[in-house]
């Protein structure tokens, strides 16, 4: 059992250690001016996706900004509303669930954060065309190699790795990389 956790672990760590710095840094560009041009934030994912999804929407509307009178990020998850997916599903079709909420919601220059493992979910890549339609940037948090997300982000931190399990843990440990950044570099938001 030691061996198996310290494998997981280590690879973990080796991963996380390797995030590609370019990747991150514009990543954290495209937010930085998103939030001085007060625009939105929207993120979406599928099973457990949708879940870092929504924890990220918490975490990211709260956390980021704490200083006293400065707006915090407004940030949405597209993955959140369980009775909007399944009446666009069921009555337009499953993989426009985040399209459609988009047609109402998304702005030209609000930024898209996608999370998925493959990369190449239907109702993910309809998402990125609508974004693109938008001239909005799209942040992508993939595994393996990328998938189709890998050709329509602005900035893509993928992880390098085939293990489902592990691609969502470093996924989670980015997203929250992006709140720690903003909450200790409060300076950026102001600049």
């Amino acid at each position: 059992m030691q061996a198996f956790l310290k494998a997981y672990t280590d690879m973990i760590a080796e991963t996380i250690a390797r995030l590609d710095p370019v990747e991150f840094r514009k990543a954290v560009d495209i937010l930085t001016e998103a939030h001085r041009n007060d625009r939105q934030v929207f993120i979406a994912g599928n099973g457990g996706s949708a879940g870092t999804a929504n924890h990220f929407s918490c975490d990211f509307g709260k956390n980021a900004v704490q200083t006293p009178g400065v707006r915090r990020f407004r940030i949405q998850s597209l993955s959140s509303n369980v009775e909007k997916i399944t009446a666009f599903g069921n009555d337009i079709a499953f993989d426009e669930i985040f399209s459609q909420q988009m047609e109402n919601l998304f702005d030209p220059g609000d930024v898209l954060i996608l999370v998925s493992a493959s990369g190449k979910s239907p109702d993910l890549i309809k998402a990125c065309e609508h974004a693109k339609r938008k001239r909005s940037p799209i942040i992508g948090l993939t595994g393996f190699e990328g998938g189709l997300v890998r050709d329509y982000a602005d900035a893509n931190l993928i992880v390098p790795l085939t293990s489902y399990e592990m691609i969502e843990d470093i996924h989670s440990m980015i997203l929250h990389l992006f709140v720690y950044y903003f909450k200790t570099h409060p300076q950026v938001l102001s600049a």
